[in-house]
């Protein structure tokens, strides 16, 4: 375009010349003259080129701006989670857990006993049979923890105080907890069968200790073991007792069967020369201090114990038995071996509700249809037949028999109802009746209302 705006105004400048100076020959002042205006006329075409040049010269384009791709989105994993097991649990993304956890149990129960044998102390009576409170938790790095107390009846009595640690199927524990006895009183009192537990964990002397354990819990096999002192309320500067414990379960599952078989292992030796034992048992009412059975105060210089238990759980159904034998070894006389057992059958009687089993123990009755999704919860029917024997190489504590009948129901988790009744049978028993006599029979009823979280 430049080119052709150059030829277009010279063009224009010789067409504009005088016509003579086409017509005749110019002189030298004329040429002259032609030549300046040449000049000038060029000088005027570069200045116009110049500003033409300007005016269309296209911007350079500003440079794209770069764009930083986002990182891919990551959900950060939030600081604290809290979720509800019965009670707000709190947990961190480091590890750490914590949870209040806790029981109230009410019993109203009674016995109906020949007269003299209760006295005032028999009859129905209510009481807080266990009030809990407690927190348990993790904390990073494999330790677990629970601290507990039962502040039933305005006393205070420590319960689960333990540290354990353990990463894998191997864990150790360091604090008070039950020693490895029995079936019945390792299972918890939330889920016993009835609202007291067989005869012979009582007469036996079975509660907390203080000590020391190790636990193996593979898939079908559990071993427990450990060294312990007494109950921590007992632990003085005069009580130096000591004693082994340990118990062993295969517990293998064959489709919906659940199979318990289990032995366990009692050495106990209270370093004191003068120390005594006594050996007795409630009948299966613990709103009545006395004991129909009752072996008193025995010297001792060390106890065995041997135990052995079996169960199934098969969809609704589950049976169960134990069988246990405390030796005492006296320095004054023979040594007696006391014996007690029970037999036990049960059925879960809503469809589709099972009796729970985990480690070693049974668990939790959990209602399919809670009243709350309009169901009617879970309902269980037990019955156990319980034996004692206090009798034997001249110790005269007496026998107790118990045919026990009970209801469980479970109207949601976490909220559950117990009704038992039994007739017990007492031969050579330590407290006789009004007319002399030893052998009796007696009547017992238990309503237990509980709750936990």
């Amino acid at each position: 375009m430049r080119h052709a705006l150059t030829a277009a105004l010279l063009a224009t400048s010789i067409f504009s010349l005088p016509t003579a100076a086409h017509a005749q020959a110019m002189t030298a002042e004329e040429a002259a003259q032609l030549r300046a205006e040449l000049a000038a006329l060029k000088a005027k075409v570069q200045t116009l080129e110049t500003r033409l040049d300007a005016a269309t010269v296209q911007p350079t384009p500003a440079p794209a701006p770069v764009t930083t791709p986002a990182p891919p989105s990551v959900t950060a994993k939030p600081a604290t989670e809290i979720s509800w097991k019965g009670a707000p649990e709190v947990k961190t993304a480091d590890g750490w857990s914590f949870k209040p956890r806790g029981r109230i149990q009410l019993d109203v129960a009674s016995i109906d006993a020949p007269a003299g044998a209760t006295g005032i102390r028999g009859g129905t009576a209510t009481e807080f049979r266990r009030v809990y409170l407690g927190v348990d938790g993790k904390i990073p790095g494999g330790f677990s923890y629970r601290v507990e107390a039962d502040i039933a009846n305005s006393e205070v009595e420590l319960t689960d105080i333990y540290m354990t640690y353990g990463t894998g199927p191997f864990s150790v524990t360091a604090g008070q907890i039950k020693p490895f006895w029995s079936l019945d009183d390792l299972t918890s009192d939330l889920f016993t069968s009835f609202t007291e537990r067989a005869a012979f964990t009582q007469a036996f002397g079975f509660e907390r200790r203080v000590g020391l354990s190790a636990q193996y819990k593979g898939k079908a096999l559990l071993v427990q073991g450990g060294v312990f002192g007494d109950n921590a309320r007992d632990l003085t500067d005069s009580n130096h007792s000591l004693s082994v414990d340990g118990r062993v379960v295969f517990m293998p599952k064959f489709g919906d069967t659940q199979l318990h078989l289990g032995a366990s292992g009692h050495y106990r030796d209270p370093n004191d020369p003068a120390a005594t034992n006594r050996y007795r048992a409630r009948p299966f009412v613990h709103t009545t201090d006395v004991r129909l059975v009752d072996t008193g105060l025995l010297d001792i210089s060390s106890e065995r114990g041997l135990g052995l238990e079996g169960a199934v759980l098969a969809g609704p159904f589950h049976a169960a038995g134990e069988a246990y034998w405390q030796t005492v070894k006296r320095s004054t006389s023979a040594d007696p071996t006391f014996f007690g057992g029970y037999a036990e059958v049960g059925m879960v009687l809503t469809p589709g509700d099972t009796r729970g089993y985990k480690d070693g123990a049974f668990d939790r009755l959990k209602p399919s249809k809670p009243i709350n999704a309009g169901g009617i919860g879970a309902i269980e029917v037990n019955a156990r037949y319980d034996y004692l024997d206090l009798n034997d190489a001249g110790i005269v504590g007496g026998q107790q028999k118990t045919a026990l009948i009970g209801l469980v129901w479970a109207p949601i988790d976490y909220i559950r109802v117990t009704a038992n009744y039994g007739k017990v049978w007492v031969d050579d028993a330590r407290v006789a009746a009004a007319n002399g006599d030893r052998s009796y029979s007696a009547d017992t009823f238990g309503l237990r209302t509980q709750v936990d979280f």
